[in-house]
């Protein structure tokens, strides 16, 4: 059958998409996989499901990014959100790679035919390129993903464009896909970037003892967010963070030398929110100019306890603090059971502590229980599914995710602390530290859908009300055996 021509779709220019129309230009992934974009593509270019269609199944697309600077997190995107239908409903690998597919399984008495994998870059248009493809050639009637910012509020504009399909994202987290486009059909069981580096304002200011801080990060939607968590929480206490501190140099940078030089050395702290492959790239190229990181004056966001990261970076990461979604070393039952549910692929089951894989597995967990809970009814226009969604609990690995009234993750976050590697290993470990309970989008009243989009400069600097968690972690440690779920 001929395939319907595509047509271009208008992103509003009221969103926050500073890097929609730039090109990727030539990204850098991990040097151990950089075959991958080449393979996901390929993979990715056709239907990897041999289930028969039928008018009764379930179709679903998945879309991550298979090029640039989180290419190398394809697999474990995918493996995340198949490792669950493998698991609870009779989903069968057909080969050893995630994106070589899955046939078999079914939810709520209706088949499931993975109708394809989506492959992006990180950018907006290449990610509504691919969101079209499988919505409107393959016929996807749910798609899970993005992965990266700027996509995610480019799907979620798109989704008002499609208000009989449901979305699910898959791990981006810029703070407008939800607080500001209000898309009802796009669901997110990820935290955004400030929720994840929630805790850390409070910890840098009453625990490091700083008062002015530095913040890098990529030139884009997420880090945007990511960064203004941080700067939020340490400035309402009464840190101090202007806007000739916060650097950013554009994502694909690969010589971070000039960008290392903007650092101020009179100050107590830094923030790094620079992400993916160039993570790498800065925080090596930072030791050389620098000299060996101070883990009392320089800490991250949710990338820092990345397996991939660990492995890349070692020892000189220890004793740095960060915060995740994630505590690495949880002894939860739902922890193991998420593990074990990822074996069916050792590679992903061996990054089980990725914010990427978890973000994918979150969104087909959540989608298993609301398809099972309707009966796979899409009927009218899908309206059954998705008020399904909107009150879906997934019980995560690392604690309980809900959604607020605008379809956002409400959940615990953790602050996390790099240990030295066991005993014959050369990849540090991870110790969780403290928790951070409830953790909402608006930040407790400091982000709303008519305060700015995070930017270069939003949000301002300003002592006021610390949001409701800070004074209220609660000290953790999992090697006790006495932390609740």
């Amino acid at each position: 059958m001929r395939a319907r021509r595509v047509q271009p779709i208008h992103i509003p220019k009221e969103v926050n998409l500073p890097r929609s129309q730039r090109s990727v230009g030539s990204r850098r992934l991990f040097a151990s996989i950089a075959l991958l974009p080449l393979l996901a593509l390929a993979a990715c270019n056709s239907s990897p499901s041999n289930t028969p269609t039928t008018s009764s199944a379930i179709k679903i697309g998945i879309l991550s990014d298979c090029q640039g600077d989180f290419g190398s997190f394809y697999n474990d995107d995918l493996g995340g959100a198949l490792a669950v239908l493998a698991a609870h409903y009779g989903g069968k690998a057909t080969g050893a790679k995630p994106s070589d597919g899955m046939t078999g399984a079914k939810i709520g008495g209706k088949d499931i035919q993975i109708v394809g994998f989506g492959c992006s870059d990180s950018t907006a248009n290449k990610a509504i390129e691919e969101t079209r493809r499988l919505v409107e050639q393959l016929g996807a009637d749910i798609l899970i993903g993005p992965l990266s910012g700027d996509e995610g509020i480019a799907v979620a504009n798109y989704a008002k464009t499609q208000p009989n399909k449901t979305f699910l994202n898959g791990i981006s987290g810029a703070q407008d896909a939800t607080l500001k486009v209000q898309a009802p059909n796009f669901f997110r069981f990820n935290p955004d970037g400030a929720q994840w580096s929630s805790g850390l304002g409070d910890y840098a200011y009453n625990k490091l003892g700083w008062r002015t801080a530095a913040v890098i990060g990529d030139d884009y939607a997420f880090p945007y967010t990511s960064l203004a968590g941080f700067i939020a929480e340490f400035c309402s206490i009464g840190g101090s963070i202007p806007n000739s501190n916060r650097i950013w140099p554009p994502l694909g940078t690969t010589d971070y030398s000039s960008f290392v030089t903007q650092i101020p050395k009179n100050i107590d702290g830094l923030f790094v929110g620079v992400g993916g492959a160039g993570l790498i790239t800065f925080l090596k190229q930072y030791i050389q100019l620098r000299g060996a990181l101070n883990t009392k004056h320089i800490m991250g966001n949710t990338f820092w306890p990345d397996p991939q990261l660990l492995k890349a970076i070692g020892t000189p990461m220890v004793g740095a603090v960060a915060a995740s979604g994630i505590a690495g070393d949880a002894s939860f039952p739902q922890t193991q059971a998420y593990k074990q549910e990822l074996a069916i692929y050792p590679a992903t089951q061996a990054d089980a502590a990725s914010v990427f894989t978890l973000g994918y597995w979150s969104a087909m967990t959540a989608l298993g229980q609301a398809l099972t809970s309707v009966n796979g009814d899409l009927s009218n226009g899908q309206k059954a599914l998705q008020t399904a969604l909107a009150s879906t609990v997934v019980q995560g690995p690392y604690g309980k995710i809900s959604l607020d009234s605008n379809r956002q993750a409400v959940f615990d976050n953790w602050i996390v602390q790099i240990t030295p590697p066991p005993s014959g290993s050369n990849v540090p470990g991870i110790k969780t530290i403290l928790r951070v309970p409830k953790v909402d989008q608006t930040f407790g009243g400091f982000f709303s859908p008519t305060t700015p989009a995070p930017s270069r400069t939003d949000p301002t600097c300003t002592k006021k009300t610390p949001p409701p968690w800070v004074g209220n972690e609660t000290p953790v440690d999992f090697s006790a055996g006495n932390v609740q779920y």
